[in-house]
């Protein structure tokens, strides 16, 4: 069975991305489209890196991270040592989305509270209306 490629506007459409963002990744060498010429052909495999970079991007990840959870990729025992190296990145991103939680909600606390007293300081220095 011979391979389906797709051009860099098929992977665009298909990934909501940008020509520039392929590029890019292809540059850090996270993709390696077959090039006939000046056109660029991703294959299967690529495909699926594109899907791991995006998915590991949208967590935050590095792309460090994510070249290193691509580079250990592979069937067999090789599988299970990356399944542990992903797990150990995404826990430690987790606590790392948690503590940024907590410190976003404790600034909208105290955002709200400044919001809350500069409203009451409006409402207490408005003049009385004069009667005519």
């Amino acid at each position: 069975m011979t391979e389906r490629f797709m051009t860099i506007r098929e992977m665009c459409d298909t990934f909501d991305v940008t020509p520039r963002t392929l590029r890019f990744y292809e540059s850090k060498e996270l993709l390696s489209p077959v090039r006939e010429g000046q056109k660029r052909l991703f294959t299967h495999r690529d495909r699926a890196r594109l899907k791991l970079i995006l998915r590991g991007k949208r967590y935050g990840f590095s792309l460090e991270e994510i070249r290193q959870l691509l580079d250990l990729y592979g069937p067999g025992p090789q599988r299970r040592i990356q399944l542990e190296k992903t797990q150990e990145i995404a826990r430690r991103r987790l606590e790392e989305l948690r503590a940024e939680r907590e410190a976003l909600s404790d600034a909208i606390a105290d955002l709200e509270r400044e919001i809350g007293l500069v409203e009451q300081s409006l409402t207490e220095d408005q003049p009385e209306s004069s009667a005519a």
